[in-house]
């Protein structure tokens, strides 16, 4: 089934992100594949029937795409990275699938049953405008799922993160702090600012885990272009600072098992 487009204007989150995920396409998947209990915990509060129009706003290698096509669906995903696309195309090939903005869906309005967007709406320049267009394209009283992380003290991936500050120049003096967007109300503020009625909160606990370290360290330096800002040069040294100080989550098989905690809003167009 085919939905018709709209002319968009760029809103410039797209063009900087892009490249960035893109870099090491192949590698991302290693991660996105194993998300699977992310999608599950929301389609699980949701009445998916068969023959509806299914949107994943930052879709990726099409992980969530192709859980929901199995169920009968039909897959539209829109990305920053041509990369991640033409991977999503090759798992995904009957999909309506597209590089563009978040902010400003190349669709008309009213066109889904589900519009979804999985650890994406924080990389917009504008979050309530990114929230807003998935309102207008989500037909009128259908659901919209925005997931973000949980609380920095609860996901074993923060670990990554210190590990990963050394290598990059340090935040202005003047910028603000990152928002927390897993706070109680602060998804539901951002909807009801975007016209979504926010219906449901929630929260989901499961681990990514790695059959070896070769596996930990091509997964974890690829999100969000990692690996271009450490750089070639220092890559291997970022590897074994990952090996070392990821230790305390490596199992008795010499894989890896990191715990997080998902915050979810259920909200409605």
């Amino acid at each position: 089934m085919t939905v018709t487009t709209k002319p968009t204007q760029a809103s410039g989150s797209a063009e900087r992100w892009g490249p960035l995920w893109g870099a090491r396409a192949t590698d991302w998947a290693l991660s996105e594949e194993r998300q699977t209990p992310t999608y599950e915990a929301a389609l699980g509060r949701l009445d998916l029937r068969a023959g509806a129009l299914v949107l994943d706003i930052g879709c990726g290698v099409g992980s969530f795409l192709r859980l929901v096509a199995d169920r009968g669906v039909s897959p539209f995903g829109i990305d920053a990275s041509e990369a991640l696309i033409e991977l999503a195309r090759e798992r995904l090939p009957a999909a309506d699938l597209r590089v563009g903005e978040m902010e400003a869906l190349p669709y008309e309005n009213d066109a889904f049953d589900l519009v979804t967007g999985f650890n994406s709406f924080f990389f917009a320049d504008d979050i309530v405008g990114a929230m807003r267009e998935a309102g207008r394209v989500a037909k009128p009283g259908a659901p919209v799922v925005i997931q973000v992380w949980g609380p920095h003290d609860r996901n074993d991936l923060e670990a990554m993160k210190e590990i990963a500050r050394p290598f990059f120049s340090p935040r202005p003096a003047n910028t603000p702090p990152e928002p927390d967007y897993s706070e109680p109300g602060a998804l539901e503020e951002i909807a009801t600012q975007a016209g979504l009625a926010p219906e449901q909160a929630f929260d989901a606990t499961w681990p990514f885990e790695f059959a070896d370290e070769q596996t930990m360290t091509r997964a974890l330096i690829a999100p969000a272009g990692l690996a271009l800002l450490v750089g070639p040069e220092r890559e291997p040294e970022f590897k074994r600072a990952l090996v070392a100080g990821l230790a305390a989550h490596r199992t008795s098989d010499g894989g890896y098992r990191l715990s997080n905690e998902y915050h979810y809003l259920i909200a409605r167009a």
